[in-house]
């Protein structure tokens, strides 16, 4: 194959390329600002899990704190149980119930390697994401019971979001007292 017909092939699959991601819906409204809050704190949770070594993930900052492993693990259980709490069908290997905090807390404490533990936190963005497209617009001023008390649908997404900064945080100052800087911030 000629080098101007391999250029033109190339410029062909770009342009298809873009065509397809051009058409591919944008959620709109406050869904879609979640949705890709939610996308760039992701990328930077994982950088922390990817980037922290092994062996960090046994420390702990005091005694009773999570360790780094555990605090990955929380946020993984929580992407997991705060979408299948407002309707989304668990993924059946976790174990986890909408209803029940035991099974979170059941899932947190399965022993995992850092691995597993990377493998599980992108699986669980990747469900969380999901179960936040799929919540249509109409279902956001239902209301449910959620750690006892009243609360929308449209609450509940907030605060699994403001929950999972609330973590970046907490994982950015455990990066830094490992002497890991987070990727972005190279």
């Amino acid at each position: 194959m000629s080098m101007h017909r391999r250029l033109f092939v190339l410029a062909t699959l770009v342009a298809v390329a873009s065509l397809t991601l051009a058409a591919q819906p944008k959620r709109a409204g406050l869904m879609g600002d979640l949705i890709a809050d939610i996308t760039d704190v992701e990328s930077k949770i994982v950088g922390l899990a990817k980037a922290m070594p092994e062996a960090s993930y046994a420390w702990r900052p005091m005694p009773g704190v999570r360790s780094v492993g555990e605090a990955f693990t929380h946020v993984a259980a929580d992407n997991y149980f705060l979408p299948i709490a407002l309707g989304a069908t668990a993924p059946p290997a976790t174990g986890i119930s909408g209803t029940d905090y035991k099974t979170v807390e059941a899932y947190e404490k399965k022993a995992r390697a850092r691995a597993e533990i990377i493998a599980e936190v992108e699986q669980s963005f990747a469900f969380l994401k999901k179960a936040m497209a799929d919540t249509p617009d109409a279902k956001m001023d239902q209301t449910m019971k959620m750690f006892g008390r009243e609360s929308s649908v449209r609450t509940t997404w907030v605060m699994t979001v403001t929950h999972v900064h609330e973590h970046l945080g907490q994982l950015i100052a455990y990066a830094r007292s490992n002497k890991v800087t987070p990727p972005w911030s190279k």
